[in-house]
């Protein structure tokens, strides 16, 4: 079975920066990433990998259309089990608190810390183990 990673960020380097950071875990099979340029998209995404695979999203929070902060209580919904951390370049303290509010697992600042977030997935994957 497949652990799958669903990234949601509405700039399309993103993806490339990701696949960058993660390249030998992603060669390894050890996690699966999948990219949503919209929050619409991410939970078409989100609805369709089964249950138990998916073990994390990661969603920018200053989107066009729906934000990561209007779409976390929908994939929430969606998946109450899968923890959910919002990225931010403004991690001002109204921001970090309305996302805990809604149920964010996390809050990760811009420019991204990736050895912080290799942390947090590989707690995730232990979980799954």
């Amino acid at each position: 079975m497949s652990t799958y990673i669903v990234v949601v960020d509405d700039e399309p380097d993103v993806e490339s920066m990701f696949r960058q950071q993660f390249r030998r875990d992603l060669r390894a099979g050890r996690f699966l990433m999948e990219f949503a340029l919209s929050a619409p998209a991410a939970l078409e995404q989100v609805k369709a990998i089964p249950d138990p695979s998916l073990i994390l999203i990661l969603s920018d929070i200053n989107m066009p259309g729906m934000s990561g902060l209007e779409m976390l209580p929908k994939v929430r919904e969606a998946r109450p089990n899968v923890p959910v951390i919002m990225i931010t370049a403004y991690g001002d303290d109204a921001t970090v608190k309305r996302a805990r509010e809604l149920g964010a697992a996390g809050l990760l600042s811009k420019p991204i810390d990736f050895g912080l977030l290799r942390q947090e997935i590989d707690q995730r994957l232990e979980g799954t183990a």
